[in-house]
């Protein structure tokens, strides 16, 4: 049986092997066995139990006293000797305080290091003299420190850099391919927030929380590679160690359509779907008084405590909007599957047609917790041809990322006192459309054209798209315009899905049924049946493509049309809306108004999938 013991970042103390050129080399880590408070520790030196991949990534940062404040170098590579020893290479900066401890260093002031890495798993080894030997087969150093005290076993566990990481204890001879079977009792690291050291630790209640957050990692990881058809890469998460949102990165860069992830929501049987009442929930919230509402506000807390949130209202359940996304799919996708007697599903169809992007394909992440990054290579290597006996040309890959954040939206609508005591379905109804509609209207507004204020940067505001103009002071569609926005993305190479499509607003739509194709005796029209494809895809509509556009003296009047592979385009949405709810405001007039919070962001994944027109006039 695996099990969890709860460790900092582990010190161990080294000294400096020779200076030169502003470089440093030393001996950081051997198989020197060391006194913990868990028992003595042998740190394995085998390639298989270090991970040198950070170390040796030429970003590792050299420290002083292990601030990770105070950098004055980089670790510029690291390795394992013959001799079972680990060895770095660090460089200096030429900032003041790198000159001042290099200067300390050359001078023979600054001698003692100490080298700061994480366990992630060790194997109990033979006892010696009725001391617990641990044997850590997999660990990673993580930074190399100028101290003035070398670290010794007075500090382990409990001097941490921020952090405190779990660490797998692994019966003797058991293999790390056994993980995956042992996952419900406990499996590989999490980082969880660092706890300020107590005279008394009890450590079998750290081991057990340890056990049971650990049994939830690996439990959401899996159910979550199920789901998407990714059980191998869930199972390699959980050996490397990733936390959910790590793998949700993975997840989201390898889906092929627009598949929200789960939102983290306590699930509800048909019964307690139909029996969920927003509306009573408001009441309660609006009077503080929650009798009558006891399983809406359970379900508020178990969310909160699901998410790590904590609401300044309540968190409604994703059934009280019809759905358990804020997002809704096109009608293929089942929107038009719903039941007669749930009346959350009344405004599904209103909702759909507004966040018509949604239904393009658009990748989709929900219940987050943290930022998400995720790599892109942003520029490939090249290859040519050389004359005989002369060197290739070195040509590096270039690599950037994809960082969402969460930004957050408001909204909030007012509601009479007579609707508030209404208990009829349709109040439910008529209060659900009201706000989600605003949610959406405003979601697919910044999703298309947002980089305002806080805003996420929405689709035309990426830099990077394709451009086509029509002229100095815009002008109507024309083909030629229609033919260059595709080529504005193939020339690129972007990728070309099945969620390729043109976007645009009604009013450009129109003005393409009514303008010729190629000249104006021509009786085909750029627009012309079916009346939802062009130039061989697909064309949508929204009037949340903006049609209040300048171009030159044409002010105010253009609009815009989109062309690209919607795959490309994420959005991602942190935890459940939070519905606040205010009594006060409006008290005078018996209005109550209900407040909706909603954290999401928006990112093209890669510029060249898009093309834009953004000076098209319709009168």
């Amino acid at each position: 049986m695996m099990e969890i013991l709860k460790t900092g970042m582990v010190y161990r103390s080294a000294q400096i092997r020779g200076v030169e050129d502003r470089t440093v080399e030393l001996a950081f880590s051997s198989e020197e066995p060391v006194e913990r408070s868990f028992g003595t520790e042998i740190l394995d030196h085998d390639d298989g139990s270090v991970d040198m991949e950070f170390m040796s990534s030429g970003k590792a940062p050299l420290l002083v006293d292990h601030d990770v404040t105070d950098v004055v170098g980089v670790v510029e590579k690291a390795s394992l000797g013959e001799d079972r020893v680990a060895r770095a290479k660090v460089r200096f900066g030429r900032s003041d305080r790198a000159n001042e401890v290099f200067q300390d260093v050359e001078d023979g002031v600054r001698s003692n290091v100490s080298v700061g890495y994480r366990i992630n798993a060790m194997e109990k080894d033979e006892d010696e003299d009725d001391l617990d030997v641990w044997r850590v087969i997999d660990w990673t150093p993580l930074e190399v420190s100028f101290v003035s005290i070398p670290a010794d076993t007075t500090v382990g566990i409990g001097r941490d850099a921020g952090e405190q990481f779990e660490t797998l204890i692994i019966g003797k001879g058991q293999d790390m391919s056994d993980l995956e079977t042992a996952a419900p009792a406990a499996t590989a690291t999490e980082s969880v927030p660092a706890q300020v050291a107590q005279p008394q630790v009890d450590y079998s209640k750290l081991e057990r929380q340890a056990r049971e957050a650990q049994s939830s990692r690996v439990a959401e990881i899996m159910a979550l590679g199920e789901a998407k058809n990714m059980r191998d890469k869930a199972v390699d998460a959980i050996r490397e160690g990733k936390t959910v949102e790590q793998f949700r990165g993975v997840v989201i860069d390898a889906l092929p359509s627009a598949q929200p992830l789960e939102v983290a929501e306590p699930s509800l049987t048909q019964k307690e779907e139909r029996s969920y009442s927003l509306m009573r929930a408001i009441r309660a919230a609006a009077s503080n008084d929650w009798r009558g509402a006891e399983f809406e506000r359970e379900v508020s807390d178990e969310i909160g405590d699901l998410q790590g949130r904590q609401a300044k209202g309540f968190f409604p359940h994703g059934s009280a909007w019809g759905q358990r996304n804020i997002i809704a799919g096109s009608d293929a996708d089942g929107g038009h599957l719903k039941g007669v007697d749930h009346m959350g599903s009344d405004f599904i169809g209103a909702l759909t047609n507004r966040l018509v992007v949604s239904g393009l394909g658009t990748r989709i992440m929900s219940g987050l917790k943290g930022d998400v990054s995720i790599p892109k290579l942003s520029a490939g290597v090249s290859a040519a041809f050389v004359g005989e006996g002369s060197a290739v040309a070195e040509a590096n890959q270039t690599f950037a990322e994809v960082l969402l954040q969460p930004k957050q939206l408001g909204v909030f609508t007012d509601i009479s006192r007579k609707l508030m005591l209404q208990s009829d379905p349709s109040a439910e109804a008529i209060v659900r459309e009201d706000i989600l509609s605003a949610v959406a209207q405003k979601v697919e507004d910044v999703v298309i054209e947002g980089g305002g204020s806080n805003e996420p940067t929405g689709i035309t505001q990426t830099s990077g798209i394709g451009s086509v103009a029509i002229g100095t002071n815009g002008g109507p569609i024309t083909w030629a315009a229609v033919t260059n926005l595709v080529k504005e993305v193939e020339v690129d190479n972007a990728s070309i899905s099945n969620s390729t499509a043109f976007l645009t607003n009604s009013k450009v739509k129109a003005k393409m049924a009514a303008v010729a194709k190629v000249s104006s005796s021509d009786s085909v029209m750029i627009l012309d049946a079916p009346w939802d494809e062009l130039y061989g895809y697909k064309l949508a509509v929204t009037n949340a493509v903006p049609s209040d556009l300048t171009k030159g003296s044409t002010s105010g009047t253009c609009s815009a049309m989109i062309y690209g592979d919607f795959s490309q385009l994420i959005m991602a949405f942190w935890s459940s809306p939070d519905v606040l709810v205010d009594p006060y405001t409006g008290g005078s007039a018996g209005n109550t108004r209900i407040i909706v919070h909603q954290d999401l962001d928006c990112a093209v994944r890669y510029a060249q999938s898009f093309a834009a027109c953004l000076d098209l006039t319709t009168t």
